[in-house]
């Protein structure tokens, strides 16, 4: 890695003067994708001092944004308030890309129905933005993909318009590493990966991000950055199909792997504590070793070890399903006709996010065996619009009388904010997925 400066590495007047505009804060951020991941980034951006530019093929998200509200629970319409202070708007025409100097994708990159590598989001991104691109613009991907994406899917179609990376543009990938509903770390604190196209394209990656978050972390390519990403998830997914497996095992012999885990959390080295639960969701953990696996076989390489993470914790949903059913049996209650309430439909505690949430799919699975479905969720109060699955439900309150008018409670989210006492006492059957309720009683861990 070169030591010379951001302008020794900018041989090109279109570059050079992109780096005056980034080191005097006279440069504007164009968001792509206003999601979980595009909008906190827009809102830091805008929080140092930066215009940014959000664009959106949603008009809903759009418009709300525009007229000052949040469409995120732990966004407060304030905060967006404040960015419009700061010139923040957002548009769904991408003819203002030529406005922007520096572009950041961050869109949606799903599995499609083969389980492999769906990068339509962005390559539509990139050549709907294409045709009004310009010289001395910066384009960082943060989207998870697999390594060579940047080079091989962004840079030729950047060539293709005469945009040579390094000499009158700048191409980089800098992976998300969003947690939403984490306390303790935001945009601006979690360290940033990057890697650029060449030195110039890194040293113009870094002088835009240091702006807005406080350490930033340069490898030496894209495929470096972006295989850094798959890898910190990957290390998730293997951890948490491990310690799932280690469930259904300690079920069988009538082991609380809750205790379990708690006992082995105290030796001081050598153990990190992962939890199980009913399955895997949000936007990376789910999806992110597939796409390894699939740029994987094109070295003729066969990831054994991360598919099997991926099978157990994709059989996860069913295997809970399987114990409500169980469950139901030993009160004398069959599946078909009995009211069921899935407790939390958000991937993980304390949040509004239920993207790839097993939840979900434990509701889709328990409705085809004939369950009459419903859910309480404080923090998603109507079910969302979601491509395979169709729910017309809004979350249920949790009064004593409500509670009791279920046969089954199925606790696939640990929110705080549920009353767990209440729901203890009022219910006739729970199957616990998370350990949080003591096992006994009317309980079933699962």
């Amino acid at each position: 890695m070169s030591n010379a400066s951001p302008m020794d590495f900018c041989k090109t007047l279109a570059l050079t003067a992109l780096q005056e505009k980034i080191a005097t804060r006279q440069a504007t951020v164009g968001i792509f994708g206003l999601g979980y991941v595009g909008l906190p980034l827009a809102l830091r951006f805008s929080e140092v001092g930066i215009r940014v530019l959000g664009f959106d093929i949603d008009q809903v998200k759009v418009d709300a944004i525009n007229n000052g509200k949040s469409y995120i629970e732990r966004i407060a319409a304030s905060t967006i308030v404040q960015a419009q202070k700061q010139g923040f708007n957002a548009t769904s025409d991408f003819s203002r890309v030529s406005e922007v100097d520096a572009l950041v994708i961050c869109v949606p990159t799903p599995l499609d129905k083969h389980r492999e590598p769906d990068l339509s989001f962005i390559r539509n991104t990139v050549e709907t933005a294409l045709p009004h691109m310009r010289e001395g613009q910066l384009l960082s991907l943060e989207s998870t993909t697999w390594p060579g994406t940047t080079e091989e899917v962004l840079a030729p179609r950047l060539l293709s318009r005469g945009l040579i990376p390094g000499q009158n543009c700048a191409l980089v990938f800098s992976p998300e590493r969003e947690d939403p509903g984490n306390p303790h770390y935001g945009t601006k604190d979690i360290p940033k990966v990057i890697g650029g196209m060449t030195p110039t394209c890194l040293s113009l990656g870094i002088s835009l991000y240091e702006c807005a978050i406080q350490t930033m972390v340069p490898v030496s390519s894209p495929k470096a950055a972006e295989m850094t990403k798959l890898l910190e998830n990957i290390h998730r997914s293997v951890n948490i199909g491990l310690v799932n497996e280690m469930k259904i095992v300690a079920d069988k012999m009538g082991i609380n792997i809750h205790e379990v885990i708690n006992a082995a959390a105290t030796k001081p080295f050598g153990f990190v504590p992962y939890r199980p639960g009913p399955g895997l969701g949000g936007h990376c953990i789910p999806i992110d070793p597939y796409y390894l696996t699939w740029k994987a076989r094109e070295y003729g390489v066969n990831t054994k070890f991360i598919e099997l993470a991926g099978e157990i914790n994709h059989f996860m949903p069913q295997w809970v399903v399987g114990k409500v059913m169980d469950a139901l049996n030993e009160h004398g209650k069959p599946i078909k006709g009995s009211s069921i309430l899935v407790l939390g439909l958000a991937y993980k505690k304390n949040i509004d996010d239920t993207r790839e949430s097993p939840a979900v799919e434990i509701m889709d699975l328990l409705q085809s065996k004939g369950a009459k479905i419903a859910y309480s969720d404080p923090h998603v109060p109507s079910f969302p619009h979601k491509r395979d699955y169709h729910f017309d439900l809004h979350s249920e309150s949790l009064t004593p009388d409500n509670i009791a008018r279920f046969d089954c409670l199925v606790l696939a989210t640990d929110h705080d904010g549920f009353d767990y006492a209440q729901i203890r006492a009022h219910a006739r059957l729970i199957l616990d997925t998370r350990g949080r309720l003591a096992v006994g009683g009317t309980v079933v861990g699962a």
